[in-house]
């Protein structure tokens, strides 16, 4: 087994990690490490309130009572070398300081944003872009670690790039127009969206998330050659708004292609889409990458964030576009949460397990 510690292992995306780990067949929880305050309690005791005795759990999905047994330990005085991979879920500004210590021993996958635009660092949506792995070669030899550091894309990103990537393969794309409607949980909970600021309202403006989905989805489906990425050569323009749904995240997404493309073309692009995964089965893999659904009505949040238990991007109402040059239109709903977040870093790891990046379980 490939032992693993998770780094913000209280937090919700930690959680995440934990749930997404706890039974995997290929990775075992060794380690937990998260702030002074949680440290030396054991898991059960850390995401308790510790004035009011709280529980503050927040998956559907149950702890186990090997993880809940395991005690928390700091994350300033932790030896990363103890395990074969460590996972964190920490804010931007720590990840800055922290990843590039345990990167010096150990590989981190990592759910912040302090790395993803770094020439020498791959931002990998597997089954997409899995062949920029090999920019890990280049960061090691550049900066002199054992490890390396892999983020995961922002969780807009996810469900955009995965949608484009058949587009982009089979017709070319000159132009993207996006709109976002993100749900509450990709804020997280401190200091998360105010109830009363969300209920019965939109909120316009989400700081930094456009900047990220533009440049981030130029970088995933832009083409490596040994080297370096370069960005795809179409343009992205988005906006991105919060609303009063729990979780999953739905686009709208409008599409300029290279060469005109009927609807049963499009639709076909994406149900036939064959994601670059290793030969073998991967434990957390979708059965596929992209579901279209035929109900005008959807897809919905509610109804389709948990197809293949959140993994796969759900793709509906497509149809041309009149505005743009060979246009096409649709909506997607991506689990910001599963393969936007904590389970979509797990994914990545077991690819990198498949292609020599980790050792085998």
């Amino acid at each position: 087994m490939v032992r693993v510690g998770i780094v913000g292992a209280t937090g919700v995306v930690g959680q995440q990690f934990v749930v997404a780990l706890q039974s995997h067949p290929w990775f075992r929880i060794s380690w937990l490490a998260a702030s002074e305050r949680s440290a030396n309690l054991r898991y059960a005791e850390a995401i308790r309130d510790q004035k009011s005795g709280a529980r503050r759990w927040f998956c559907a999905e149950e702890p186990s009572g090997e993880v809940l047994d395991l005690t928390v330990e700091s994350t300033s005085q932790f030896d990363p070398s103890r395990v074969d991979l460590v996972f964190t879920a920490i804010e931007s500004d720590q990840a800055r300081e922290l990843e590039p210590i345990i990167a010096r021993t150990t590989p981190v996958v990592s759910t912040a944003s302090a790395f993803r635009y770094e020439p020498d660092v791959p931002l990998i949506i597997p089954g997409i872009n899995s062949d920029h792995l090999g920019l890990i070669r280049k960061q090691q030899e550049r900066r002199g670690w054992q490890g390396f550091i892999a983020p995961n894309p922002n969780c807009t990103t996810v469900g955009l790039a995965i949608s484009l990537c058949p587009l982009q393969r089979r017709f070319g794309i000159t132009s993207v127009l996006m709109t976002s409607l993100q749900s509450m949980s990709g804020a997280g909970r401190s200091p998360g969206v105010i109830g009363l600021d969300i209920l019965d309202n939109v909120i316009p403006f989400i700081p930094g998330e456009e900047e990220k989905v533009q440049v981030e989805s130029r970088k995933i489906l832009g083409s490596f050659n040994g080297e370096s990425v370069s960005p795809a050569p179409f343009g992205v323009s988005c906006t991105c708004t919060r609303v009063s749904v729990s979780e999953g995240h739905t686009e709208t997404v409008f599409v300029g292609l290279d060469r005109p493309a009927s609807v049963e073309e499009v639709r076909d692009a994406f149900t036939s889409f064959v994601p670059d995964f290793p030969d073998e089965r991967l434990p957390s893999a979708p059965r596929r990458m992209i579901v279209v659904n035929d109900d005008p009505y959807r897809p919905q949040p509610r109804l389709d964030r948990t197809v293949d238990d959140g993994m796969a991007t759900v793709v509906g109402r497509v149809r041309p576009d009149p505005v743009l040059p060979n246009g096409v239109k649709y909506v997607l709903v991506s689990h910001n949460t599963k393969m936007g977040a904590a389970k979509g870093c797990v994914l990545a790891a077991e690819v990198m397990v498949k292609e020599g990046y980790l050792p085998a379980p």
